[in-house]
């Protein structure tokens, strides 16, 4: 049996070839480019080594790798497609950096005592959301908020979306974005 870096070695064009074939305008993602699909088809050509079982003797390894890379290629464009305007730290910030109210709050931003407030009033997967919201702004990843809240990562970005959408729809966070 060949050794995991033989096979990905050996099949790095493979990554290229699922590129080609599957990716019909690599311009028109906007989300990343060629060299980042690059990247990510090789993560999946390192999964794909790492968990081919060729005593199995269902296929072949190129054409086991071949889906594996394909997979992780639109993985990661579905990730990016579904990310709404606040998924990114500096998106949030922009509605938690209005200006403050008056310094008898402790120099929080308007936003951010809207926000607060609307999280003391919300219960569950709410305000867990929104808290994972507020540490997701100060940079923290969904993987250290999930061993921060003691979930996994999976939850947290549930609980994200959840307070996200919710956040969205209400009419103090309405206006607060249209002041901006």
């Amino acid at each position: 049996m060949l050794s995991y870096e033989t096979l990905i070695e050996k099949n790095l064009g493979l990554v290229d070839r699922v590129i080609k074939d599957r990716i019909e305008d690599v311009n028109k993602i906007g989300y990343f480019t060629l060299d980042d699909l690059v990247q990510i088809g090789r993560v999946g050509l390192c999964k794909a080594a790492r968990g081919y079982v060729p005593e199995s003797g269902k296929a072949k390894f190129n054409t086991f790798a071949y889906i594996c890379i394909r997979n992780e290629i639109y993985d990661a464009l579905e990730y990016m497609s579904v990310r709404t305007k606040w998924e990114s730290p500096e998106d949030f910030d922009v509605v938690l950096a209005t200006t403050p109210i008056d310094d008898d709050f402790d120099n929080k931003s308007g936003a951010e005592l809207v926000v607060n407030a609307i999280q003391r009033n919300s219960v569950g997967i709410i305000s867990k959301g929104i808290e994972a919201l507020k540490l997701y702004s100060q940079g923290f990843s969904y993987k250290d908020i999930g061993e921060i809240m003691g979930a996994s990562t999976n939850n947290v970005t549930a609980w994200v979306s959840k307070a996200r959408k919710y956040l969205l729809k209400r009419p103090e966070i309405l206006a607060l974005r249209e002041s901006v």
